[in-house]
Formats: C-alpha cells, sequence, structure tokens
C-alpha cells in the first residue's frame, strides 16, 4: 500500500489577471500559504508555462521547476483538457471549441486539429524534461451528439467514431510511450469517453495501449448516477490521477441528468466544494490506499455557489485529513507467534 500524495491543487481555475494569481510564482505562493503541496499545470496557460519552450529546452523547465520549488511546492502533472478537446471535435461544435485554440488555426478544422495533436506531442515531451510521470487530457467527441439518440445511430455509427478516434490518438499514445508519461483521460460529459464502456471501447480500438490511462474524478460519475466507488475496484491498475472534486445529485418532479437546460445552480446535478456535496470521499481514499495508487490528490475546483478562494482554503485541510498515512505493520502483529513451517504444518495436521 501506498499513502497518496497531496494536496495538490489544479491552477486552471484560479489564474487570473490580479496579483497574486497572475504569474505562476505568485500562484504559487499562494497555494502553498494554504497548504498545498502541489500545482497542476495548465499548459495552455501561457501565465504558467511556454509549453513548446518547455519541450524543446530542459533548461527552460529546470527553470519552470525551479519556480514550483521555491514556493515549497512540487508540479503534480501537466494538463492538456484544451487541447486534448480539439484533437477530435464533431462540425457542430466548431464555432463554440474555436476559442480553445490561436487565432491562426481558428476556422479551419484541420489546422486546428493537427495544432492540438502537437500541443499533445510538446506536453509529452514537457512532462518527460520535467520529471513527471503522468498527465490529463480530454478525449475529444466526434459521437457526442448521438449519445440519445433519436433517430436511432445507423449500424457501425460507434464503431467508425471510436476507429477515428483511436487513429487520431495511437500516434499521441506512442509519443508518451517514448517519454514514459501515462496519458490520463478524464471520464467527462461531452466527451467520447465518458463512461467505463466507452473507456473500454477505446482501449479496444488502440489495442489495450499501456499509456491510455484513467484520471479519476467522481464528481461527473456521480452526475451520471454510476457506482463510482465500483469504478475504482474496475480500473485502478489503469487510475493514474485523481481529481478530488465534489457533486451532488438531487432529481426532482422536473428534471433530472439533463437538467433541463437551467444555469449549474438550478441543475438538478451540480459540481460542488469539497465536503459540500454527497461524494464518499472517505471510501475512495480507502480503495486508493488499498490498491497503491502512487499518484497526487488533486483539488480541482468547480462550485456554484462558494467562493473560489474560501474553496481552496478549505480545500487543502480536507484533503489533507482524508490522506491516509498506510500502516507499515499488521493491527494484530502483537499477538504472532512467527513463522515456523513446522508449527503451520502441525497445525493443519500435515505429516
Amino acid at each position: 500500500m501506498t499513502t497518496v500524495k497531496g494536496p495538490g491543487i489544479f491552477l486552471a481555475q484560479f489564474m487570473g489577471d490580479t496579483a497574486p494569481f497572475h504569474t505562476l510564482e505568485g500562484i504559487c505562493k499562494w497555494a502553498a500559504g494554504l497548504g498545498f503541496k502541489g500545482v497542476q499545470i495548465p499548459s495552455w496557460d501561457a501565465r504558467c508555462i511556454d509549453l513548446q519552450k518547455a519541450a524543446e529546452s530542459k533548461t527552460y523547465a529546470d527553470e519552470i521547476k525551479g519556480i514550483v520549488q521555491a514556493a515549497g511546492l512540487t508540479i503534480t502533472e501537466l494538463s492538456t483538457h484544451l487541447q486534448g478537446q480539439l484533437v477530435a471535435v464533431h462540425p457542430a461544435y466548431d464555432a463554440q471549441f474555436d476559442g480553445f485554440a490561436p487565432a491562426e488555426v481558428r476556422g479551419n478544422a484541420k489546422a486546428r486539429t493537427e495544432w492540438a495533436v502537437q500541443q499533445l506531442k510538446y506536453a509529452a515531451k514537457a512532462s518527460q524534461n520535467l520529471g513527471l510521470n503522468a498527465s490529463a487530457t480530454f478525449s475529444g467527441a466526434l459521437l457526442w451528439h448521438t449519445v440519445y439518440p433519436w433517430p436511432q445511430r445507423p449500424a457501425g455509427l460507434v464503431e467508425t467514431g471510436f476507429t477515428e478516434l483511436a487513429k487520431r490518438w495511437m500516434p499521441i499514445l506512442n509519443t508518451y510511450d517514448e517519454a514514459g508519461v501515462d496519458l490520463c483521460y478524464e471520464i467527462h460529459p461531452g466527451e467520447d469517453l465518458h463512461d467505463g464502456v466507452s473507456y473500454e471501447l477505446f482501449l479496444e480500438k488502440v489495442n489495450q495501449h499501456p499509456r491510455a490511462c484513467l484520471l479519476y474524478d467522481p464528481s461527473h460519475l456521480v452526475l451520471q448516477c454510476m457506482d463510482y466507488l465500483g469504478y475504482i475496484d474496475a480500473y485502478h491498475e489503469r487510475i493514474k490521477m485523481f481529481h478530488v472534486k465534489d457533486a451532488e445529485f438531487n432529481p426532482t418532479a422536473k428534471q433530472g441528468v439533463y437538467g433541463g437546460y437551467q444555469n449549474w445552480i438550478d441543475r438538478a446535478g451540480r459540481f460542488r466544494s469539497l465536503g459540500d456535496g454527497q461524494v464518499d470521499f472517505k471510501s475512495i481514499f480507502s480503495k486508493l490506499a488499498a490498491y497503491d495508487y502512487q499518484g497526487w490528490a488533486v483539488m480541482e475546483w468547480e462550485c456554484c455557489l462558494k467562493h473560489p478562494e474560501v474553496g481552496a482554503a478549505e480545500g487543502a485541510i480536507f484533503i489533507q485529513n482524508n490522506i491516509i498515512k498506510v500502516t507499515e505493520k499488521a493491527f494484530d502483529d502483537f499477538a504472532s507467534t512467527g513463522k515456523d513451517e513446522a508449527f503451520n504444518k502441525k497445525i493443519l495436521g500435515i505429516q
């Protein structure tokens, strides 16, 4: 068993235009002051990192690492959620997702995809240069508009969709393998990899690629009414990252999973600050410890009610209080009679 590392914090939702949130140095000092021990860096945010430069220059990567370490922190992982989303985009979503890409490739789906693929490859090398062993991303989606099919899906549509998705991701996964980094897909509604079944469809298409791993975030499973504890039992060997995020699902006579087009605060399913939702984190941390999870517990703050700085301050304490320092001995060792093969055979009646 292994003691989970943490608490860490995903910086994406906290970066801003004012101090201390507008520079990597400033936000790291702020996070350290709250008790966090690690930071997960959004690789698309130039205020945190120049991704291409980190991929091409070990010296620059060491400088980024030095800024974080000077605050008493560790880089947990890099995130490529926004770039990963752009690896596969259905044309219906082109206009909405164009904002994730630089101006020079907007309005050009082919160029945007090529840019995204290169970004993922940069992140693999940057992770290697930073000494990291895992990275987070989204799968993108070609099929999501058919998730609740009406009219019915044509025969073979899902097969074709996942074949194409795998075709786009295989070269990226191979790049991560060469860099010695696990690529962890966040299972998330809106992505083609949105539950266990869709993840397994993808795994089959990428030939069970050893780097096609998982970022475990129970909040997205709660909002899909899934067994988020059983999910750990099913996929613990593939879970290499952990977002500590809370959620609640309170269906009514008027709305359920789909939320009636309501704003987050009015939806039946809502993300909440740590401890304010329905996720059983004690059981989650227990399972991860028992399954020898080697990674970090990283807070991702998304709450429709609580102020982010309050959520961060409470979140550091919450994660620290839930991390289980694993035992190095059995509780009944005091009653041990030692190891003696002859004695064991005698007890079993073996001559």
